[in-house]
């Protein structure tokens, strides 16, 4: 289902005045990459992306071009290791965060 201007709108307001919601984002899209739903992290990544950065500074901040970028980020995009860390250091680093996993028992 494609998302609707209005909630591209509302993400982007969001995002820009309040940054624990782009934190939020970012651990989102993390906690979907390693709940094995890359389809779900790349949504979120790509939208907080969008939200804030954009794809050409994105681009420029790890050296790719931002159009394999998108398609990195896309609906068939299949994004190497390399390239995905590569993203979520530069997003770490422009939010002045440093994203942890922490490892539990189930049960």
């Amino acid at each position: 289902m494609p998302l609707t201007r209005d909630f591209r709108t509302t993400v982007l307001a969001r995002a820009s005045r309040d940054p624990e919601f782009r934190v939020g984002l970012l651990r989102e899209a993390v906690d979907a990459f390693l709940a094995g739903d890359v389809d779900a992290g790349k949504i979120v990544l790509r939208d907080y992306v969008n939200a804030t950065v954009g794809f050409e500074a994105l681009g420029q901040g790890v050296q790719r071009n931002p159009k394999s970028l998108m398609r990195m980020l896309g609906p068939d995009g299949n994004p190497r290791a390399e390239n995905l860390f590569a993203v979520l250091s530069y997003l770490e680093s422009m939010e002045g965060i440093s994203l942890h996993v922490s490892a539990k028992r189930t049960g």
